[in-house]
């Protein structure tokens, strides 16, 4: 009974490693943020990688069945976040890049690179360009929910003089429903 509950032990010891190794290399180096609409027209944020070539964006999803490319594939319109840049763009799958991206991924993103092809493939990775579109083109539900509030004069408040807030986690700012 006692290997058992050794052997239990390591399973669980080698999932929690593996899912932390994972973690810790998809979250290295640059991350955007990506919004998306979901069927029911409600926005959906997924951190991805990115990369530059030609003079556009790039994303990639490791797989088809990837749920953000599968919901940008209905509704190419998105937004995107890259370090303090929200802006709209029309996200047009290339899968003839792969090759390319994939490269540029590796060069880009090193070890954690590798550790992500190692346990999922790059076989079925769907090349995403961002085609940018006029500013104000973003639909408000992808919009940044932050905007100024007027004061009870009627005016708007200076961004300025409002007290720093702590940074929320993703799942902080959605029970909180901003």
């Amino acid at each position: 009974m006692r290997w058992i509950k050794r052997l239990l032990w390591l399973v669980v010891s080698l999932f929690a490693a593996v899912m932390a190794l994972q973690f810790a290399a998809s979250e290295s180096g640059e991350v955007v943020v990506l919004s998306t609409l979901d069927a029911k027209g409600a926005p959906q944020e997924t951190r991805l990688w990115v990369v530059d070539l030609e003079g556009s964006q790039y994303l990639r999803a490791g797989q088809p069945e990837s749920g953000w490319l599968l919901r940008l594939q209905k509704t190419p319109r998105v937004g995107l976040v890259r370090g303090e840049v929200r802006a709209a763009y029309d996200a047009v799958p290339e899968p003839e890049k792969r090759d390319v991206i994939n490269a540029r991924m590796r060069a880009k993103y090193g070890w954690a690179d590798q550790v992500i092809e190692q346990m999922f493939g790059r076989d079925k990775a769907t090349p995403v360009r961002l085609e940018p579109v006029p500013e104000g083109e973003l639909p408000p539900e992808l919009r940044d929910p932050v905007e100024e509030a007027p004061l009870t004069d009627g005016t708007a408040a200076d961004p300025a003089s409002e007290p720093v807030s702590e940074p929320v986690s993703v799942e902080q700012d959605e029970q909180l429903g901003t």
